[in-house]
């Protein structure tokens, strides 16, 4: 590869940007699609009436149309190039030009300017071209550009309009429509960094490498900026005291520590930084260490800055990087209308490190994540509180304990156990061990009912387990409206049986009206009615001298009633 030649030097100035300003087209870095149309152009006697640049500032718009000049008045052009030494291409790098009109469109913009460049147009200079250069276009009034347009399509034949914009769309496309458009691109961080040491070399400034990769990275793409930048920060001293160190940032987001990330924001407020400018720059540093995790060639992060951050990408991971920077991103966009900026960083930074508070997919990924990685975090062992038993809607009422041995209607009327005695209750037989009925009705009434649903208990609270056998288990309830009732609930109660018996049973269920008959024939009897095809729940008494007391509840009333916690039922 050719080695590149220095940029012209204007002698008496000292700002970078000015006095390394290319000279001519062999000079103009990173445009060379720009270069070839526009020497070309000159070389071959091709030049069309009408340029429009766009692109990004500090990419050499404005300076490819002052070459542009020179070369079409150079006394001593070189294959389309100005030799930058005779007196026209001199007084054009000075500003001093009679052929050349720089007109600046954001502070020129009314009718008025624009008519007296259409006027002048049509004098004579003492080069062969004369050009017209407008800043900013885009920023010309309407009036100002409808002046323009005429102009624009016929001018007069010795005069070349090249208009520079940063917003080619803002342009009217009448406008477009008469130019040539030419597309200036951001400039490579190999091309910058080989530009700043050039520059470095020709001005004796002896800017080490950690400084040309900090003024790079300021520049992002703009040669102008990443010469401004250099310049300031060979005046104020070593890169690590011009910009923020996010190490501690980056060593709290992978120990999930919100407390040191805290500690870290709050050492760089301390320092000075801007809470918006510590989140731009954070971005900045996650973005290239989020691309060096994906498309490394991509990242314009150079030697030191490369290494730093792609090991602290490795360290956090893709995942987790794309959340920072996605969480980060959201903020940035709430602290330009936030009255406490740093509050809202802080809240960001906590969320990254405390996925549990942030309820984004992402973050709920991220914790599933980490439970696959590393498993649970281990719960501290306290016993855990007793679990009141809550009754069911329709048996608050004291009703007399009956006397003589329990039935199965009594043992499955008995309050469910607590969760806590369930678990004490111990492993269940081995699967596929023979079970007795008596043990069946057992273990059914006091760890398969409480494990079904509210609605569930209350249908089963009513049945009877009448026949056990090898994979097959028949159900009693008293009416045939407790029969449909229960098909609904058959799946979560098989279920429950499979988790207690460790076998797989089918159901059946049949109707046995005697289930719902009183303990005592001879004893009167209250009934409350119950709908068509609710389910009953029926409890007896039998002690001497009291009478039967028949209490009738349904899961409609149930689920009535938890909707509509202490609502009374009318007659």
């Amino acid at each position: 590869m050719a080695e590149q030649p220095l940029p012209t030097s204007l002698e008496g100035v000292t700002a970078l940007y000015r006095r390394f300003r290319p000279g001519r087209f062999a000079e103009l870095r990173g445009q060379d699609h720009v270069v070839r149309a526009l020497q070309g152009a000159v070389a071959s006697g091709r030049v069309v009436h009408a340029y429009l640049f766009s692109g990004p500032r500090g990419t050499g718009k404005t300076t490819a149309a002052r070459i542009l000049a020179k070369a079409l008045n150079c006394e001593s052009p070189r294959d389309g190039d100005a030799c930058n030494e005779c007196a026209s291409c001199v007084a054009i790098t000075r500003g001093a030009s009679l052929d050349v009109t720089e007109l600046d469109a954001a502070s020129n913009n009314g009718v008025d300017d624009v008519r007296e460049i259409i006027a002048s147009a049509w004098h004579g200079t003492p080069g062969r071209w004369k050009v017209y250069i407008f800043d900013e276009v885009h920023q010309l009034s309407k009036p100002a550009s409808a002046a323009l347009l005429k102009t624009l399509e016929e001018p007069p034949p010795h005069v070349i309009f090249v208009l520079a914009t940063t917003d080619p769309h803002k342009v009217l496309p009448t406008i477009r429509s008469r130019t040539q458009h030419l597309e200036f691109r951001l400039f490579g961080a190999d091309v910058l960094g080989g530009l700043l040491r050039d520059v470095s070399g020709a001005a004796a400034l002896g800017a080490d490498e950690a400084t040309i990769e900090a003024a790079v990275r300021q520049g992002r793409g703009s040669a102008r900026d990443a010469l401004s930048a250099l310049d300031q920060l060979l005046a104020t001293g070593p890169v690590s005291e011009t910009r923020p160190q996010f190490d501690v940032l980056f060593d709290a987001l992978v120990e999930s520590d919100a407390s040191a990330a805290l500690r870290g924001l709050a050492e760089l407020a301390n320092q000075g930084w801007d809470p918006e400018q510590l989140a731009e720059s954070f971005i900045a540093e996650l973005r290239q260490a989020f691309l060096l995790q994906v498309a490394p060639e991509v990242s314009g992060a150079l030697d030191v800055d490369r290494e730093r951050l792609a090991r602290w990408g490795e360290r956090l991971g893709l995942a987790r990087t794309v959340r920072s920077l996605e969480t980060l991103g959201r903020t940035l966009r709430e602290m330009r209308g936030a009255p406490e900026k740093t509050v809202a960083l802080e809240v960001a930074l906590v969320r990254l490190t405390r996925p549990d508070l942030d309820s984004t997919v992402e973050a709920l990924a991220e914790r599933v994540t980490r439970l696959e990685r590393h498993g649970p975090r281990p719960e501290p062992e306290t016993a855990p509180a007793p679990v009141t038993p809550r009754r069911p809607i329709g048996s608050a009422r004291e009703t007399p304990t009956p006397t003589g041995p329990p039935s199965a209607a009594s043992v499955l009327e008995s309050t469910p156990p607590t969760t806590s005695e369930i678990a004490e209750a111990g492993p269940s037989l081995d699967p596929g061990a023979p079970v007795s009925l008596e043990e069946f009705r057992e273990r059914f009434a006091a760890r398969v009912v409480p494990r079904t649903a509210r609605s569930a208990q209350l249908v089963l609270r009513g049945a009877q387990v009448r026949e056990v056998s090898a994979g097959r288990v028949v159900l009693a309830v008293s009416s045939e409206g407790a029969r449909n009732s229960s098909e609904l609930i058959t799946p979560g109660l098989r279920s429950a049986i499979e988790h207690e018996f460790r076998s797989v049973y089918a159901l059946e269920w049949v109707v046995d009206p005697g289930l719902g008959a009183p303990a005592t024939p001879s004893a009167p009897a209250r009934r409350r009615s119950a709908p068509a095809g609710d389910v009953e729940d029926v409890v007896t008494t039998s002690e001497p001298g009291e009478e039967t007391v028949v209490i009738v509840d349904s899961v409609a009333e149930h689920l009535i009633t938890e909707m509509f916690p202490g609502a009374q039922e009318i007659p």
